[in-house]
């Protein structure tokens, strides 16, 4: 399962790359299909969080599914994209110290969270909430990281 990495962002406590792949993958066992996650500063991720979500702020992670594709995926190699996930280092580097976890951990919970939102998670109703906390929590589980 294809996950790609691109480390757009000028933070200096930045994860590996393979870090960030770890992660996806792991939440992305069963699945199908390729993502990419993105690492940006607060200018990208305010600009598409006001484009997408009407939010003129940077946030944590955002998720953007990829849609309905052929059966071959549409793709020449087959692969099937699931979408992708934006992370901004200094919101989640900003919220490890103001909540006292490492850095690292809370990075590994927001690629995890927004690649179970482009596995059709979400967290609308309680109903939903808790059953993707529990996802969270035996993922993060399997990653060493205790669950938030």
């Amino acid at each position: 399962m294809p996950v790609e990495v691109q480390l757009a962002s000028g933070s200096d406590a930045l994860p590996s790359a393979a870090d960030f792949q770890r992660w996806a993958e792991c939440a992305l066992e069963g699945a199908v299909g390729e993502v990419c996650v993105r690492v940006v500063d607060r200018e990208e991720s305010k600009a598409l969080n006001g484009q997408y979500r009407g939010i003129q702020a940077p946030t944590n992670v955002l998720s953007f599914p990829a849609g309905d594709f052929p059966a071959n995926g549409g793709l020449l190699d087959g692969a099937i994209p699931l979408g992708d996930v934006v992370v901004c280092a200094p919101v989640v580097e900003m919220e490890a110290r103001q909540q006292a976890k490492a850095a690292a951990g809370h990075y590994a919970h927001m690629v995890v969270h927004g690649v179970l939102h482009l596995r059709g998670h979400d967290h609308q109703t309680d109903c939903e909430a808790e059953a993707m906390q529990r996802s969270e929590a035996t993922i993060l589980g399997k990653l060493g990281v205790a669950a938030p």
